[in-house]
């Protein structure tokens, strides 16, 4: 069975903080932060929240998707960042989108959260349990860096997507009748995880405090070792997008778009230069993904690592 993502929406604060504005806050500069991460400003929550910005995302996903919120069977919110330890974020923004008819949970793994959410709607539909469901991920990151660490803080930013996701009726039907070619929808994912490499992107929650365990140990904020993870992820991408391809029945020729989910441009370079060394076919691809908003791509591969 087949499932496709029917409308899409997203939302981030309104105020946009560039590079220029943090060397004002810290001993850093646009120059050191675009040269080693590509990254020029990000958005960061003042008056918003992390449910705010996920039912902001969730309606206009809504909207796309020519659904309403009734419809909905199933909601997952992927995030490290809710407002509360509980309801949940999912909940919360069940409640304000009216989506009375949904069950709803969420989900944390971190980076990958909103692909291990997609693919977990995707074992959902594909057996039959729900039929409709809202895909979101949402951080208010911002509240949990160090901003006196360049090294990491200048990286993250607050915001939200969704996604709603269906069974594909339509592809489903074409898919039965002979000689149809069935290469449509989520094709493949593959998943992964290494907890033995946690320590080198962490952030602690609160310690045990009660009247037979007093503590007084002050709030934890995200510590990262980015050289590991640069060596982690140069390692791995290459390996999971052979992986992913393969598993979906294509050649990596076949793959018109690649999309990898990483703030660091060093990293993304690298990757790419692995990819080029071994498949020729790869170099074009990179070359022209900067103009991939003007291009219509029939497959594309998106890449996300996490190591929590």
């Amino acid at each position: 069975m087949k499932i496709k993502i029917k409308g899409t929406g997203s939302a981030v604060p309104k105020l946009r903080v560039t590079n220029d504005d943090l060397s004002k806050l810290m001993d850093t500069s646009d120059e050191w932060i675009r040269s080693r991460t590509g990254i020029g400003a990000r958005h960061l929550a003042v008056e918003e929240t992390t449910t705010g910005l996920a039912v902001a995302a969730a309606k206009e996903a809504l909207k796309d998707a020519e659904m309403t919120a009734e419809e909905l069977d199933l909601i997952i919110a992927a995030t490290v960042t809710a407002d509360k330890f509980l309801p949940n974020l999912s909940c919360e923004v069940q409640s304000a989108l009216g989506a009375k008819n949904a069950v709803a949970f969420d989900l944390n793994a971190a980076c990958s959260g909103f692909l291990f959410a997609l693919n977990t709607v995707q074992m959902y539909l594909e057996n039959g349990v729900y039929k409709k469901t809202l895909v979101i991920g949402a951080e208010t990151l911002s509240k949990i860096m160090d901003w006196n660490d360049r090294s990491t803080c200048v990286l993250f930013g607050d915001g939200a997507g969704a996604a709603v996701v269906e069974v594909d009726s339509e592809t489903n039907c074409k898919a039965m009748q002979p000689g149809a070619a069935n290469k449509s929808g989520i094709l493949s994912m593959v998943q992964g995880s290494d907890g033995a490499r946690g320590e080198v992107l962490r952030c602690d929650n609160r310690p045990v405090n009660n009247p037979f365990a007093v503590n007084d140990t002050k709030l934890s904020y995200v510590s990262m070792n980015g050289q590991e993870v640069y060596k982690f992820a140069v390692k791995t991408v290459p390996k999971v997008i052979e992986e992913a391809v393969k598993k979906a029945g294509l050649e990596v020729e076949d793959i018109d778009l690649f999309v990898l989910h990483q703030a660091n441009l060093r990293i993304i370079e690298s990757v790419a230069k692995d990819c080029i060394s071994r498949w020729k076919s790869f170099l074009p691809i990179w070359k022209s993904a900067v103009i991939f908003p003007r291009r219509v791509c029939r497959f594309c591969l998106i890449i996300s690592i996490n190591m929590v």
